[in-house]
């Protein structure tokens, strides 16, 4: 199990990487292919989401414990509410730098790979079928690649340095390695946080 949990977490993180060397390779997607990667990436992780995390959710606690999930999946929505509320928002901000501004768009994608990460991790810990568990890896993985374009064109853009825009990177793959065994170590610790 704990060699499923390195393979998750280095796919993440890998996947992660090899969009960010293809971001590196386009250097700049015009504005209506960039919609259409962002638009693939938040379908498949609704599909990942949903496929890989909440019906085997809801699975695992069976018919008594349907609340716990539903009550999971409403926390997880008013999280990202209250994050919402308290992080910047672009088109409220004027006068900063464009590096700034980048460096905000930099910290949202940042800000959702540990979650992510987690959600990988807990699938690994609590899926009764590997298929299950490896779905969740490969739906995150599959949207990691398109996700790392994105991250870099912004960066080069800005001015940023092609080291730092690679370290940058590597620091975003790196946290979803760092979810992946904080989800694993959740899961693993407290079956009953497994529908949560």
């Amino acid at each position: 199990m704990m060699t499923d949990v390195w393979i998750s977490a280095a796919a993440l993180c890998a996947t992660t990487l090899l969009g960010s060397l293809l971001g590196f390779a386009i250097k700049e997607l015009p504005h209506k292919w960039n919609d259409t990667v962002l638009g693939y990436c938040a379908g498949v992780m609704l599909a990942a989401s949903t496929l890989g995390l909440i019906v085997p959710a809801f699975e695992e606690g069976g018919s008594s414990m349907w609340w716990l999930v539903a009550l999971g999946v409403m926390g997880g929505a008013a999280f990202l509410n209250v994050l919402d509320l308290l992080t910047p928002h672009l088109h409220h901000i004027t006068g900063l730098d464009p590096e700034r501004h980048v460096m905000l768009f930099v910290m949202a994608i940042a800000l959702h790979k540990l979650p992510e990460g987690i959600a990988a991790g807990v699938s690994m810990a609590g899926a009764e079928e590997e298929a299950a568990s490896w779905g969740v890896t490969l739906g995150l993985s599959l949207q990691n690649i398109p996700e790392g374009m994105v991250i870099i064109a912004p960066l080069l853009v800005a001015g940023v340095s092609v080291l730092r825009t690679f370290c940058i990177a590597l620091s975003i793959g790196l946290l979803e390695v760092v979810g992946v065994w904080m989800g694993f170590a959740l899961g693993t610790v407290s079956a009953a946080m497994l529908p949560v």
